[in-house]
């Protein structure tokens, strides 16, 4: 593709800015770990908030999201549930403020705070680094594709023959430039990076929106969809028929196995409440969380993602996926059954968007790849050297030692990522992958920490390691007999055998040392079964009071998830121009907004009043002032 100088300018000016952002903080990054993990806890929850939001705003979701709303129309914004995108509103109702009053600085840190030191909190703590670094390799990869897809067509050198080498090549250039600034910054060069990159992917996403609200009427639109792509409503079955039109969006419908579409929704549903449940996985929402400066702030922060990311990046899905709609039909229709459905973000870019324009909303998309990127590299040395290197190999080191610890574990992740993307082959089943399957063996055993007093650390590895004999499991049937099952409708069994374990295995070992569990309770003090714990604390502390916020917070998550929703369908119904429906969505926004600023912002607390002192994260304090 031929850029105009204008668009070769704002690039590189772009990728030298944050090169540059990295080295220029490196000196207040390098104090401590709590630094350069952490940003020292001095960051504001607004600023964790934007940075946030630009690391979920990938390249490769994006591309997978204009894919589905092309082809599912208005019901496809339940499918990112798989994530479960509604994940941001448990952190924001309740989840956020128990996980930053623990005051650790990485996950598995968190399970010592859990299970104390006990043979089973050993295992537990090794088993969780393991999955921390499995899905920072894994979203390495998964960002390696994207990036070196969509680089090779927008940017205009040719540095192979061959395309696929070609997306390799590109691939390759913006990862190293990508890790050279993390490395260097740490915590603080990843936020104010994304900061940067946040604003410039908002505007280049409303302003293709407003380019397609322009070139798109809503007659246009309705003449090349079919019926009931329009309605955020659906029956048994979808009935999206693109017969004689794109008769290769069918075969991709049956493809996906969506259908039964509420089968798949209920179990969507479901899986999406307990990965919810279980708090952040370890990546980089948990280390937002754990960076906050105090337990108040963590929750706004989560809540403040869904309403600076939502509507822009929908703004992008939209335009561009009706600018494909319109004009892209006939190419489409000539790839047969073949068809491409990735390339569609890169088509209405390139043929839609004016020069300028077209730099700064490429430089807006290399920033989402290098925020996600970014993000997720930051988070691999926090376990390989607080939670390993620290904790069993060098213990008293000074700071400068682990920082640069930091800096050699942060660049041979990034070449296992990128290594292991080199073998990956498409987009969607990695997504599949890592959300649906992976999570499932993570899901029954941080669920249960979290409000169950009898589990224990050798139920928590029981439940993480049978989850991991089951996938393999699943996973030989399928390379032995050619055997497919999407991994949504695996989740029940994972997770009810991975739930068996975690009960079993905490029933048949001695519970945990009962003062670890009462400085827990006391100091997080969860809603759930924790009524021994919630007694032995009360010899101690007689004014202590139990949670009773449970009824008021499963509240506050129906109405926030509808609230998330009315976003997501108020910005595509405002790019399609349906003005009905937009008023309708904008109204449900405004009423569920109001409720959550009643019973959730206006209800929030560091600590309870009857916290004791000592219990407090002084952190908390310190970075509030």
């Amino acid at each position: 593709m031929q850029l105009a100088m204008l668009d070769v300018v704002i690039i590189a000016a772009y990728l030298l800015t944050t090169v540059f952002i990295g080295f220029w903080i490196s000196k207040r990054a390098s104090k401590n770990l709590r630094s350069y993990f952490l940003g020292g806890n001095k960051l504001k929850w607004y600023t964790l908030g934007l940075s946030n939001a630009s690391g979920m705003f990938d390249i490769s979701g994006t591309m997978w999201m204009v894919y589905l709303l092309f082809v599912y129309g208005l019901t496809s914004i339940y499918i990112p549930w798989l994530w479960p995108v509604f994940n941001q509103i448990f952190l924001m109702v309740f989840l956020s403020v128990w996980l930053r009053r623990s005051g650790v600085l990485t996950g598995a840190e968190w399970i010592t705070f859990r299970f104390g030191d006990s043979t089973g909190a050993r295992l537990s703590h090794l088993i969780v680094v393991l999955f921390a670094l499995v899905n920072v390799v894994g979203f390495l990869a998964y960002g390696f594709i994207g990036i070196g897809k969509f680089a090779s067509v927008f940017l205009p050198w040719q540095l192979a023959a061959d395309p696929d080498t070609n997306d390799i090549y590109y691939g390759l250039i913006i990862t190293a430039l990508t890790t050279v600034y993390v490395v260097k910054g740490g915590m603080f060069s990843v936020v104010f990076t994304e900061v940067l990159q946040f604003f410039i992917m908002t505007v280049a996403c409303v302003a293709v929106g407003i380019i397609a609200m322009q070139q798109v009427s809503p007659e246009m639109l309705a003449a090349v969809v079919p019926d009931n792509w329009d309605k955020v409503t659906f029956g048994w079955n979808l009935d999206m028929d693109w017969s004689g039109t794109l008769e290769a969006a069918n075969t991709k419908i049956a493809a996906d196995g969506y259908e039964p579409f509420t089968i798949f929704f209920m179990l969507m549903l479901l899986s999406g409440i307990a990965k919810s449940m279980m708090g952040p996985p370890p990546n980089y929402d948990m280390q937002r969380v754990l960076s906050a400066r105090s337990p108040t702030e963590a929750a706004k922060m989560s809540g403040f993602v869904n309403v600076v990311l939502l509507f822009p990046r929908y703004m992008l899905i939209a335009g561009l996926t009706i600018l494909a709609l319109v004009f892209f039909m006939d190419e489409l229709q000539a790839m047969g059954p073949d068809v491409d459905f990735e390339q569609i973000l890169p088509f209405a870019m390139k043929e839609f968007v004016p020069p300028g324009l077209l730099g700064l909303l490429i430089a807006g998309l290399l920033a989402a790849f290098m925020s996600t990127f970014a993000a997720t590299t930051n988070a691999a040395p926090a376990y390989v050297v607080n939670d390993i290197y620290k904790r069993y190999f060098n213990p008293n080191a000074d700071d400068k030692n682990y920082v640069k610890a930091s800096y050699v574990v942060s660049v041979l992740f990034v070449a296992l990522g990128v290594v292991i993307g080199l073998f990956v082959p498409s987009l969607n089943s990695i997504i599949l992958w890592i959300v649906s399957a992976f999570y499932g063996a993570y899901t029954a055993s941080n669920l249960l920490k979290w409000f169950w007093w009898r589990f224990n650390g050798v139920g928590y590895f029981c439940g993480m390691a049978m989850g991991l004999v089951i996938l393999l499991i699943i996973k030989v049937l399928q390379w032995t007999l050619d055997w497919e099952i999407m991994q949504v409708y695996a989740f029940p069994f994972i997770f009810g055998g991975c739930f068996i374990a975690c009960v079993v295995g905490s029933l048949l070992s001695k519970a945990d040392d009962i003062e670890v569990l009462k400085t827990f309770y006391i100091k997080v003090r969860p809603w759930g079964v924790w009524g021994p714990v919630y007694r032995e604390a009360l010899k101690d502390y007689p004014e202590l009071k139990r949670n009773t916020d449970l009824s008021r917070d499963l509240g506050n998550l129906v109405v926030g998830v509808i609230w998330q929703t009315s976003m997501v369908a108020a910005s595509i119904f405002m790019v399609i121009q349906h003005w009905p429906e937009f008023i309708t969505s904008v109204a449900v926004f405004v009423a569920t907004s109001l409720w959550l600023w009643r019973f959730w912002w206006c209800r929030l607390e560091d600590y309870p009043a009857d916290t004791p002192a000592q219990y407090v994260d002084r952190l908390a304090t310190d970075g509030a002032d």
